[in-house]
């Protein structure tokens, strides 16, 4: 089941990936909105991330 659940992401992101490229050279509007999407998914994920970096990097040297 997990795997199952794991492709179906797989498949998420490389068509929000081909729909970037599409929307990139003038792909329909519904490709326009897929793409705004997934680059919005994008950019809320690299937010998380370094967000969360920093609060282990001041977690780490707090117990120094």
């Amino acid at each position: 089941m997990f795997v199952v659940v794991l492709l179906g992401v797989l498949a998420f992101v490389v068509g929000g990936c081909v729909c970037v490229v599409w929307a990139e050279r003038g792909g329909p509007r519904w490709v326009r909105v897929v793409a705004t999407v997934t680059l919005a998914a994008g950019k809320l994920l690299r937010q998380s991330d370094r967000s969360r970096r920093r609060s282990m990097s001041r977690s780490g040297s707090d117990g120094d």
